[in-house]
């Protein structure tokens, strides 16, 4: 038995969910989310708690491979109906940091650009539900749904990693990068 499927998902006040067969729609004050789930899976809303049990049988007949499949699914399922109701009523961030000399970084209307040492300026579209704001040489990417967010950052961070000798590039806030020693460090602190 999955232990993170089985906890019982609370809705917030001020959040609507609305249930169509394998698809749910979760509404709150950030905005609105719809998902479809596999087939198999109930997910039944009680009072104000959301429940989500596996398909019939799942520990009788699936043994092995079958069942842990069915059982991380589970729990996956969970965790994401869990992320929808906080989304929509809190929202997500996600905080990344430009470093460089001469790295710069402007909102263009809702899409961000980027100058991070390439001969031409980098432009990122926001994604639908994705809003960006810049602090000085800080990206800031919000919106309602955990899944967008955070693919978005990806995207901005994999313009331009940050390198492991200087550490210039755009990483996550709070990120820390291992550095490494130069050529001539190396060769100075050789003994011959």
């Amino acid at each position: 038995m999955s232990r993170v499927g089985r906890k019982p998902i609370e809705i917030l006040d001020g959040v609507e969910v609305k249930m169509a067969g394998n698809s749910v729609n979760v509404k709150g004050p950030k905005g609105e989310i719809s998902r479809e789930f596999p087939a198999g899976f109930k997910i039944a809303i009680e009072g104000n708690k959301i429940l989500v049990t596996p398909p019939v049988g799942s520990g009788k007949e699936l043994r092995g491979k079958q069942l842990k499949r069915v059982e991380s699914l589970w729990g996956t399922i969970r965790a994401i109906l869990n992320n929808m109701i906080l989304g929509v009523k809190n929202g997500f961030e996600k905080k990344l940091e430009v470093e460089g000399v001469g790295f710069k970084v402007a909102l263009v209307g809702q899409d961000l650009e980027l100058w991070v040492g390439f001969t031409n300026s980098l432009k990122v579209p926001a994604p639908e539900g994705v809003t960006f704001s810049v602090a000085k040489n800080v990206i800031t990417v919000s919106g309602a749904d955990l899944g967008k967010v955070t693919q978005a950052a990806a995207k901005i961070k994999s313009l331009k990693k940050p390198e492991p000798y200087k550490g210039k590039g755009i990483k996550y806030q709070g990120e820390i990068i291992r550095k490494k020693l130069g050529k001539k460090a190396v060769t100075a602190a050789a003994p011959g």
